[in-house]
This record gives C-alpha cells, sequence and structure tokens, in this order.
C-alpha cells in the first residue's frame, strides 16, 4: 500500500486568501540609567532617552511603548531601580515585547539579576536586545554570549567597587575625614561649626553630666523643640546616645567605623577589626571640649556597670583565698528576704571570713568615707598632685604620635617601592621589613591606645573622689554613685573587718 502525507494547514491559517494578514506591530521599550547624579551624567541621562524616543519611532514596524529610566542608581542589584521594576513588570503583564538597551553593563552588573530577569521575559516571549554587544536573547546564541558578557560586567563592578575602597581606605591612611553634614547636628560642610545647632550639642552633654538618662533627654528636646540634625522627625534615646559617644564632637575622628562586606548587596557592617581603622586627633574644631566629652564616656560606663548588676559586683575580695564574694537571696518568697554576700571558695576549705548582709557593707563604707574626710586636709594636697601630674598620659599620647608618624612615613616608603615598574630582590625584601615593622608599630598602638583610655578613666574616677572629698562634711546615709566612684576594692578580712581601698590608693579598715 503506497504511503500518503497529507498536509495538515497551521491553526488559523487561511489557504484561499491572495494577500496574507499584515503582521501587528512589535511593541518596543527602552531603559536607560546612569549611575550618578553629576552633572555631566546628567545629559548623557537624558541623551539616552532622546534617542530612544527617536529610534523606536522611526520603525515602521515598531510601537512606541515608553522608555523606562533610573537616575543617579547603582546597576548592582535592582532592589532600588524603580524604573527598571515597573519596566519587567510591563514586560511579564504583557505590555512589551522588545527591550532595548545600550549594554549589558546599562541593564546589570549583577550576572545572577542580568539572567534570572532575562530568563523571566524570555518565558514570556519578551526579547531584549543590547546594542553594544549586539545580543538578542531570544537568537540561540544569545544567552551563551549574555552568560559571558555578564560575567564581565560584574567583575567590571567588582574592580570599580574595590577601586571606590581602596581610595576611601587612602583618605583614612591620610586623616581625611567626611560626614553626611546636612544629617550631622553641629557641623556644616568642611566641618565648620553651626553655632545654632552646636548649642543643642552642648546642651545634651550638660544635661548628662547633670544626671538625666538618654530618654529624659530626648524628651527635653522634643519638648523644647529642638530640631533634630535633618530638621524633621523627633529625638529618641539612641540618636542622644549616638551624639554622647561620637568622638567628633571633641574634634577627633575614627575613620572606617563601618566597612561593605558586599559589592553587590553593598551591605555595610560594623567594623570590630576585620580593616584597618584610624583615629586621628585635633581633626577639627571642637564643640564640646575633649576632657568634658571624656567624663561623659566615663560615666556612661559608670551606668552601664549599674545596669548591669550589683554596685558591690566585683569589689569584694576575700583576704584569706582571693576569690571574690557573689551574692544570694535568702528567703526569697517570704517576709525574711534579704541578699548577702559571700565568698565563692568558702565551701572549697575552711574560712574565717564569713558572709555579709548588703546593710553591713553599706554602713562600713560609710563609715570608711567619715574616716577618709576626718582626714582630708592631710590627702588632698597628694590627690591634687596626682590629677596635676595626669598619670603620665601627655607622655604616652608622645609615644602615640611618634609611632603615628612613623607609620606614615613607611606608607610612604611602602607606596614608592610598590610603584616601581621593576622590583629587585633588595627591594621586595624591604617591602617586607617594612611591612612587618608596620604591623608591629600598629599592635604598640593598640595597646598605647588601651592604656591611655585607661588611665583616663582612672584619672577622672580620682576627680570625681577629690570632688566628692572636698564637698562632702559627714556621710548620714549610704550614697551608691558615690560609692562606685569612691571605692576601688573591698578586702573582706577576719572577724568582719572590711579594707576599703579608694580610688587614689589610700586605704581604710573599719569593723563592720
Amino acid at each position: 500500500m503506497a504511503r500518503t502525507v497529507f498536509k495538515i494547514p497551521k491553526a488559523g491559517a487561511q489557504p484561499n486568501a491572495s494577500t496574507p494578514k499584515a503582521r501587528p506591530k512589535k511593541r518596543v521599550a527602552a531603559y536607560a540609567r546612569v549611575s550618578t547624579l553629576l552633572e555631566e551624567q546628567a545629559s548623557s541621562y537624558q541623551t539616552q532617552v532622546n534617542f530612544y524616543n527617536e529610534y523606536i519611532s522611526s520603525r515602521e514596524d515598531w510601537e512606541m511603548v515608553k522608555v523606562y529610566a533610573d537616575e543617579g542608581i547603582s546597576a548592582t542589584n535592582t532592589k532600588r531601580r524603580e524604573g527598571f521594576k515597573e519596566m519587567v513588570h510591563d514586560a511579564l503583564d504583557g505590555k512589551i515585547d522588545l527591550i532595548i538597551t545600550k549594554s549589558i553593563s546599562r541593564f546589570a552588573r549583577n550576572t545572577v539579576d542580568s539572567l534570572q530577569t532575562i530568563r523571566q521575559l524570555k518565558e514570556k516571549g519578551v526579547e531584549v536586545y543590547f546594542e553594544k554587544e549586539n545580543i538578542w536573547t531570544l537568537d540561540s546564541k544569545g544567552e551563551v554570549l549574555l552568560t559571558i558578557m555578564s560575567s564581565l560586567a560584574q567583575e567590571e563592578s567588582r574592580s570599580i567597587s574595590e577601586n571606590v575602597k581602596w581610595g576611601a581606605r587612602k583618605r583614612f591612611a591620610e586623616g581625611k575625614a567626611s560626614v553626611a553634614y546636612s544629617r550631622f547636628l553641629g557641623y556644616d560642610k568642611d566641618f565648620k561649626i553651626n553655632e545654632a545647632e552646636a548649642a543643642t550639642v552642648r546642651k545634651i552633654f550638660g544635661w548628662f553630666l547633670q544626671g538625666h538618662s538618654y530618654i529624659g533627654i530626648a524628651r527635653m528636646l522634643n519638648d523644647g523643640n529642638y530640631p533634630t540634625a535633618s530638621g524633621k522627625g523627633k529625638w529618641n534615646d539612641s540618636t542622644v546616645k549616638r551624639i554622647l559617644t561620637n568622638e567628633k564632637y571633641k574634634g577627633d575622628a575614627l575613620l572606617q567605623k563601618t566597612y561593605s562586606v558586599d559589592f553587590l548587596t553593598k551591605k555595610s557592617v560594623i567594623n570590630t577589626g576585620e580593616v584597618q581603622q584610624y583615629y586621628v586627633t585635633e581633626h577639627h574644631d571642637p564643640i564640646i571640649d575633649p576632657e568634658v566629652f571624656d567624663r561623659v564616656q566615663v560615666e556612661i560606663a559608670n551606668r552601664t556597670q549599674r545596669k548591669r548588676g550589683y554596685a558591690f559586683s566585683g569589689k569584694l575580695i576575700c583576704g584569706e583565698c582571693g576569690e571574690r564574694y557573689t551574692h544570694k537571696t535568702w528567703h526569697s518568697t517570704d517576709k525574711y528576704k534579704k541578699t548577702i554576700w559571700q565568698c565563692k571558695g568558702k565551701f572549697k576549705t575552711k574560712h574565717s571570713t564569713s558572709f555579709l548582709t548588703e546593710a553591713e557593707v553599706e554602713q562600713a563604707f560609710v563609715s570608711a568615707v567619715n574616716k577618709m574626710i576626718s582626714r582630708k586636709d592631710d590627702l588632698l594636697p597628694t590627690l591634687n598632685n596626682v590629677v596635676k601630674s595626669g598619670l603620665g598620659i601627655d607622655e604616652l599620647e608622645e609615644q602615640a604620635q611618634t609611632i603615628t608618624e612613623r607609620q606614615k612615613t613607611i606608607e610612604s616608603q611602602l607606596t614608592d617601592l610598590v610603584d616601581e615598574t621593576t622590583q629587585s630582590p633588595l627591594s621586595v625584601r624591604t617591602i617586607e621589613t617594612l611591612s612587618e615593622e608596620y604591623g608591629r608599630l600598629d599592635h604598640e598602638l593598640g595597646e598605647l591606645t588601651k592604656e591611655i583610655s585607661k588611665r583616663k578613666s582612672r584619672l577622672y574616677r580620682i576627680q570625681e573622689y577629690c570632688e566628692n572629698l572636698t564637698s562632702t562634711k559627714v556621710f548620714d546615709a549610704y550614697d551608691e554613685d558615690k560609692f562606685r566612684n569612691m571605692v576601688d576594692i573591698i578586702t573582706v578580712l577576719a572577724n568582719k573587718e572590711l579594707c576599703f581601698k579608694f580610688m587614689d590608693g589610700s586605704e581604710v579598715t573599719v569593723k563592720v
């Protein structure tokens, strides 16, 4: 039997039609983007928009939909590109057949975003044409070329990001700082003091030293209609704390507080030592006297300590075994409830030191301070000399400055050596030697900075102690703030004797 082949007409075909039906016009959109708002880029942006309007309208087989655009937006991800997102939404909604854009780098520098978007569009039959690379995404070779080109675009973005980071860190190493002045209370451009705003900053520091809390200060600022840095919104406790802890208000600058962990997402995290930081002293004119600023930091530390637990925590030491006293609650569920303090090592060996009630420690403190007050005429001259000496802080700061200057010299030498066209074995060894010295100096500087901070804290505590000793005549009752500011350590001796060591090193022993 002879094989017969029947030709099945295409669906909707008109075999008897003498002329084919006119093909519908292709609905075409364009996408334009510039990544900065600089004047020259703004003209480029407008040029792209005008070009696509004219280009698409000139084609008889194309119908203009719209020119979608994003101005001043990076292409590394699509989160903030509203024009791009609107275009993709319209395309997936069946309103666009073809999208024209200048190049892959204008479309996206993120390979994942680029390919995912294009595959979504392909599923809906929407094509994208990249002029520079001459790629049509519905073409058989389109996706292979696109994958390669997108990867190159992503690497270009990575390179740009690294260059920007390098430039920023180079400025940091040179001690150059900048802030978002429009949102930084107290300073205008180039750290010029804005006296009207600076008055608010000074009030915040003053109120805090008077004993007001972050929340209380925020409430007073709102009640007094003090404008925030942006001139809008309300004050809150976190904003007040940021101002009180920002070293720029005393004229210094800590650089590289945060760093970017991903050039695609641009996610920033707090720098806890992963990236080199730089601290610049006397960078600009201060709003707050450095001594006042440092006293505020000590008070913040004191308040934090008070929140963490009991005033006696870490202060009571067993004179027999050296262990710390810890607190314990007796009769926690009845009317005989009370807190006692006892040595951590009392159950390991037999002790002659006994437990103490809070009332006993408080009363012993009152007695010890009154003994000190009776001797204050002899103590104060010595204490004032200690304060005048500054605990050697000036000498340590000079050492830190010397190290910083040496590091700057090393940085300059390393830059010259690295920039050499050809490097001899001698220059390579020199680079290694200088790098090792820089690292060693960096460690020394870190240790010096810690010691300076520690001594400053102790100095301000001694100053506070002197003020308390000078202003107080007789202690009638226990005062927790004075206890924290005056007492360094209490050694618990046998027969319930307590040896109080005060901030100036003076010791007084009293019997409970």
